[in-house]
């Protein structure tokens, strides 16, 4: 495969982001482990959501479990709002394995073998590296995704539906987008999970990519996403 000098610049900072994190211990990564959720049919989590900066995206997310078997939870997304985009589903191999379904915005994929994205027991100070095929169910593209994610310590973080102690994950991911005028996205994002309701509670996600051949090359970033997501309500399904 062809790789100019962008390319090469690009993939050694992906590299030494990496491989300096990976022995960085994030701050306060310290308390007790979260260990896997069981979920159940009915299982229903509703999100607030923006995206953006001056004039934001505003929608309103659902996730709830329609489905329960030994290799697959079945949960359907659907947006509701201003700005919503649509349904899609989520299938899961085991809690914390994802088999089909978006890490990016809301572009479904499905995953060769399942993406991280919860290590349980989640484990403060504890770190994954995985880099994993995946087929974009929209643009009909095969792919590497590389996700890198650290573990923190316990917070009290306040969202609609109350306040939750929730254990912190960094994550660090490239995607496989990058085409003959722009590099791969590359995301930071940070997501609180609670034990209490057997998911995230507050999502900060923040991507950017480069374009090349142009002024802007090595010089600036073009955002592509500032979206927040918090947890408005939670209702457990029929145990």
């Amino acid at each position: 495969m062809h790789c100019d000098r962008w390319c090469r610049n690009a993939i050694a900072v992906v590299f030494l982001t990496l491989t300096g994190c990976a022995g960085v211990v994030m701050p306060g990564a310290s308390g007790p482990p979260a260990d896997a959720p069981v979920f159940h049919v009915g299982d229903r989590w509703v999100y607030r959501a923006t995206d953006g900066f001056r004039l934001p995206l505003q929608w309103v997310e659902t996730h709830q479990v329609t489905a329960v078997a030994p290799d697959a939870i079945t949960v359907d997304i659907t947006e509701t709002g201003p700005n919503a985009r649509g349904e899609r589903t989520e299938v899961w191999s085991t809690p914390g394995l994802l088999k089909t379904g978006a890490v990016f915005d809301e572009e479904t994929r499905r995953f060769v073998t399942p993406i991280k994205m919860y290590e349980f027991p989640l484990t403060p100070g504890t770190s994954w590296n995985q880099w994993v095929e995946n087929l974009n169910a929209s643009t009909k593209k095969s792919g590497q995704i590389n996700r890198y994610v650290t573990v923190g310590g316990w917070e009290q973080v306040a969202t609609p539906a109350g306040t939750f102690d929730a254990i912190k994950l960094r994550v660090l991911m490239r995607l496989d987008d990058d085409e003959f005028w722009r590099g791969p996205t590359q995301c930071n994002y940070l997501i609180y999970y609670s034990p209490a309701v057997g998911a995230m509670v507050r999502a900060e996600k923040n991507a950017e990519y480069w374009e090349k051949g142009d002024r802007r090359d090595g010089i600036g970033a073009i955002a592509a996403q500032h979206a927040v997501l918090e947890l408005a309500s939670y209702t457990p399904g029929a145990r």
